[in-house]
C-alpha cells in the first residue's frame, strides 16, 4: 500500500507492507530520487538490566549514488562519521517514545538505497524510521516528525535542499511529536554565497569545513533561536498529525509487553525511606562523585545485613537497584522543593573554574580547562592544506575537505574505570562534532592553516563536551590563531515534577543521570553558535526552552569573563609554530612553479625544506615550514620564477645567489654545522652564513632536532647543492 504525503515543503511517498515483511515494522520512503528503507525488529524476551536496549543503525550504500567503494575492499565496511552521527540523531529522537519500563532488545535499521544530491538524508531517514516504529507492534503513541530549518536572506526556510543550505546562515535540526520537542541540533554558519576560498561540505551534520567571514560569526541571539525553533515546531505539528492520520489505520496491535515498574520492590523503598533516608541524603549532599558511589554501595551492604532484609530475603543487588531509585527521588525533590543541589550550589551557579594555557611546551597550543570535577586538556595543531581531512559523501560527487577538525577522547580513567582504550564510539564522535560546530564560526576565513583540536578528557563529572569547547577556544588562541571571538559552552539540566520545573546551570553527572533534559548551549557573548538538546521523557514547551536559554546565557557570560582573563595571559609558543607565507601569483604561472612532471616544485621542497600548496584557479601559493629562512627563501624563489616565467626566472634567482659572496668548500672539508630543518629525506645543515647542505637520512645515525650542532664532511658539491656526511 502506498501513501503520498505532501508536508513541510516536500512530497514523501511511503510504501507499506511491500518489503521486509518479517520485521516488526518496515517502510520504504521516497523523496524525489532518494529512497530509504527503515525496519524495526525486536526480541520477545526482555533484558534483566534496568535500561532500554535500543540499537539504531543508519547505513549508506555506495550504489545509492552510482559509486563503487574505494580502497582494496570493494564493499561497505565500518560506518563513516556521518553515518554514525546520523544513527545517533535518530536514536536520540526516537528513544523518548518508548513506554516507561520497556526493556526488550530492539533494533532500528535505516538503509539509503538511492541518494538524490539535493535531498536531506537525515530528515528523510528519521521520518522513515519513525513511521516503521509507529507501524510496529511496539506501543508508540504518535509518530515523530523531523525537520531542518535554514535562514537565507533573513528568512526561515523549511527543509532546504542541500544547495540552499550552502547559502544559509543557520542549520537547525529539530524532532518532535505534535506540540512537544524531543531533540534539537543547531549550528550557526557563515553564508557561503560569496565565500569561494573553501570547499563546501554538503552533508549537513558535518560541521562547516569553511571558516566564516571576518565581519561576523553569524551567531544567533536567544530570541532568534526561539523564533527558529517555533517555526520548526509548527512544521513538526503539521507533519506529526499528517503521519498519524495516514498510518494509524495500518498500525499493528500492540504486543503484550511486560513493563518494568519504576521501583521494582516498594517494600524495600519504604524501608529505605523510613530507616536510611538521612544516610542517603548525606551520601548525596556531602560527598564527591567517587565517594558518593562508594557510600551508596556501603549503605546497600548495610541494609542487606539487617534482620528485616534477611527475613524478606532481599539480595544486595535488589537493594542497590531500589536504592538508586530512592536516591533519584531525593535528588529531584531537593531541587524542586528546596532549590538545593547535591553539591550545595544554587540552581544557576557554575562550578569553580581554573584555566592553564600552553602547559605543553612542544605543542602548537594547549589549554587545561577544569570546571568542578570535569577536566579537559585540549591541544591545537596547525597544518597545511595537505593535512586536511578527506571523506566521501553520497550527496557529493567530489571528496569533502575539512580544514578544521575536532577529536574528542574519553578514556575510562576519567571516571575511575579500568576499561580498555578503544576506537571512539558514537558518544565521542557526537561530542567532538558538537564542539567543532560551536567553534568553527569563530575561525576567520583568512586563516591559512588546517587546524586539528584534540580534547583529552582527564576527569569527568558532567558536561565534558562543553569543557572541550571552552578549552578549544583558548587552545586556538594559545596557538596564535586569531579567532573572531572567544566561545564558551555550558550544559543545562531540567527537572519536571507535576506542574513544577527547575532549570539547572552547569549540570554534573548526578543531575544529568537523574534529570529530564540535557541541554548544551555554546557561543560568544553575542549569541549562540551551537546547541544540542535531548529530552529523556516527554517533550518541552517553548516557554521552558526560552527560560533555559536565558539562564544559559548568564552562565556562558560568567565563563567567558574567566576565559577572557586567561586569554590576556597567554604566551604563544612562537618557536614551535609552523612558519607560513600566503601570496598570489598570476594563475597562468602556476604551471611554471610545478614544472615538467612536477620537477620544479619537488626541487623547491627539497632545497628549502618546505611544503608548497597551490591553488590553480586563484593563483594562490601557500608555503609552510619549520624554518623561517627556508620559507622566505622559497617565497623569493617562486616570485623570481614567476616574474619572467619558468627557467628564466629560476636562472635569475640562482644567478643572484651565485653572485653573492660564498665560502668555498672542497670535498672532504670538515665543518661544524647547525641543523636548520628536518625533513622526511634528511636534514639541512647550515655550514656557513647563508649556505646549507643536505645530510641525507641514510647518513643520519641518531635523531636530529633543529638547533643541534653536528660535525659534517662535504661529500659532494654541484652548483648550489652540497651533500654532506657525518664526520
Amino acid at each position: 500500500m502506498q501513501y503520498s504525503i505532501e508536508v513541510n515543503n516536500q512530497v514523501e511517498i511511503y510504501d507499506l507492507n511491500k518489503v521486509a515483511k518479517q520485521a516488526a515494522g518496515a517502510v520504504l520512503l521516497r523523496v524525489k530520487n532518494t529512497v530509504v528503507l527503515a525496519t524495526v525488529a525486536r526480541e520477545d524476551k526482555p533484558v534483566e538490566e534496568d535500561f532500554l536496549p535500543l540499537t539504531v543503525q543508519y547505513l549508506e550504500k555506495a550504489y545509492a549514488a552510482g559509486k563503487i567503494p574505494g580502497g582494496y575492499v570493494k564493499r561497505e565496511t565500518k560506518p563513516g562519521e556521518f553515518e554514525t552521527l546520523t544513527s545517533r540523531i535518530i536514536d536520540r529522537s526516537l528513544r523518548p517514545l518508548f513506554p516507561k519500563g520497556y526493556a526488550y532488545p530492539t533494533q532500528i535499521v535505516v538503509m539509503v538505497l538511492s541518494a538524490d544530491p539535493e535531498v536531506d538524508l537525515q530528515v528523510v531517514s528519521l521520518n522513515a524510521a519513525s513511521a516503521a516504529l509507529y507501524l510496529s507492534d511496539i506501543p508508540i503513541k504518535a509518530p515523530v516528525c523531523g525537520v531542518r530549518v535554514g535562514r537565507i536572506e533573513d528568512k526561515w526556510v523549511l527543509n532546504p535542499t542541500n544547495s540552499e543550505l550552502e547559502e544559509s546562515t543557520l542549520d537547525l535540526y529539530v524532532a518532535g511529536v505534535k506540540d512537544e520537542l524531543l531533540m534539537i541540533e543547531m549550528r550557526a554558519i557563515a553564508s557561503k554565497k560569496d565565500n569561494t576560498s573553501a570547499i563546501v561540505a554538503i552533508d549537513p551534520i558535518i560541521a562547516d569545513a569553511m571558516f566564516c567571514s571576518p565581519q561576523s560569526m553569524n551567531e544567533l541571539c536567544e530570541d532568534e533561536v526561539v523564533e527558529a525553533i517555533k517555526f520548526a515546531s509548527e512544521a513538526i505539528l503539521r507533519g506529526s498529525r499528517a503521519y498519524e492520520e495516514a498510518f494509524a489505520p495500518h498500525k499493528k496491535p500492540s504486543a503484550n509487553f511486560e513493563l518494568k515498574s519504576e521501583v521494582e520492590n516498594e517494600r524495600i523503598a519504604s524501608y529505605l525511606r523510613e530507616f536510611y533516608l538521612s544516610e542517603i541524603k548525606d551520601a548525596i549532599n556531602q560527598m564527591a562523585k567517587s565517594e558518593r558511589a562508594s557510600e551508596l554501595n556501603a549503605i546497600a551492604k548495610k541494609v542487606a545485613s539487617d534482620e528485616s532484609a534477611i527475613n524478606e530475603e532481599w539480595s544486595e543487588e535488589e537493594i542497590s537497584k531500589v536504592l538508586s531509585k530512592v536516591k533519584k527521588e531525593i535528588v529531584r525533590a531537593q531541587i524542586i522543593n528546596e532549590g538545593r543541589r547535591a553539591d550545595g550550589r544554587a540552581l544557576d551557579e557554575v562550578r569553580p573554574i581554573s584555566i592553564e594555557t600552553n602547559l605543553l611546551p612542544n605543542a602548537h597550543g594547549s589549554c587545561l580547562f577544569t570546571r568542578g570535577q570535569t577536566q579537559a586538556l585540549v591541544v591545537a595543531t596547525l597544518g597545511t592544506d595537505g593535512d586536511a581531512q578527506l571523506s566521501d559523501s553520497l550527496t557529493s560527487k567530489s571528496a569533502i575537505v575539512e580544514r578544521f577538525m575536532f577529536n574528542y577522547n574519553f578514556p575510562g580513567f576519567s571516571v575511575g574505570e579500568a576499561s580498555p582504550l578503544k576506537a571512539p564510539g558514537r558518544r565521542e564522535l557526537g561530542h567532538g562534532n558538537l564542539a567543532k560546530r560551536a567553534l568553527a564560526p569563530s575561525i576567520d576565513e583568512s586563516n591559512p592553516y588546517t587546524i586539528r583540536l584534540v580534547s583529552e578528557i582527564l576527569e569527568s563529572n558532567g558536561s565534558s563536551s562543553m569543557a572541550s569547547v571552552c578549552g578549544g577556544a583558548l587552545a586556538l588562541r594559545a596557538a596564535g590563531v586569531e579567532t573572531l571571538e572567544l566561545v564558551a559552552g555550558v550544559a543545562m539540566g531540567l527537572v519536571f515534577e507535576g506542574d513544577k520545573h527547575a532549570v539547572l546551570t552547569d549540570i554534573m553527572g548526578l543531575e544529568d543521570h537523574d534529570g529530564d533534559m540535557d541541554f548544551k548551549v555554546a557561543g560568544p557573548r553575542g549569541g549562540i553558535t551551537a546547541l544540542q538538546m535531548d529530552i529523556k521523557l516527554g517533550g518541552i514547551s517553548l516557554e521552558v526552552l526560552k527560560e533555559a536559554l536565558e539562564q544559559a546565557r548568564k552562565g556562558r557570560e560568567h565563563i567567558l569573563n574567566l576565559m577572557q582573563i586567561a586569554d590576556s595571559e597567554i604566551a604563544v609558543n612562537e618557536d614551535v609554530l609552523p612558519k607560513l607565507e600566503l601570496f598570489s601569483v598570476d594563475p597562468s604561472k602556476i604551471v611554471d612553479i610545478i614544472g615538467q612532471a612536477g620537477k620544479t616544485i619537488k626541487e623547491i621542497i627539497e632545497r628549502f625544506g618546505v611544503s608548497v600548496d597551490l591553488d590553480r584557479e586563484k593563483g594562490e601559493v601557500k608555503i609552510s615550514g619549520d624554518d623561517r629562512k627556508g620559507v622566505d627563501g622559497a617565497k623569493s624563489y617562486i616570485i623570481e620564477l614567476t616574474s619572467k616565467g619558468g627557467d628564466r626566472g629560476a636562472k635569475r634567482f640562482n644567478d643572484k645567489r651565485e653572485r653573492a659572496p660564498k665560502p668555498i668548500f672542497n670535498v672532504g672539508d670538515e665543518i661544524d654545522g647547525t641543523v636548520k630543518s628536518v625533513v622526511d629525506f634528511g636534514a639541512f645543515i647550515e655550514i656557513a652564513a647563508g649556505v646549507d647542505g643536505l645530510l641525507h637520512i641514510s647518513k643520519i645515525r641518531s635523531p636530529l632536532a633543529v638547533g643541534d650542532k653536528v660535525r659534517v664532511v662535504v661529500a659532494e658539491q654541484k652548483g648550489n647543492k652540497i651533500s654532506l656526511n657525518l664526520a
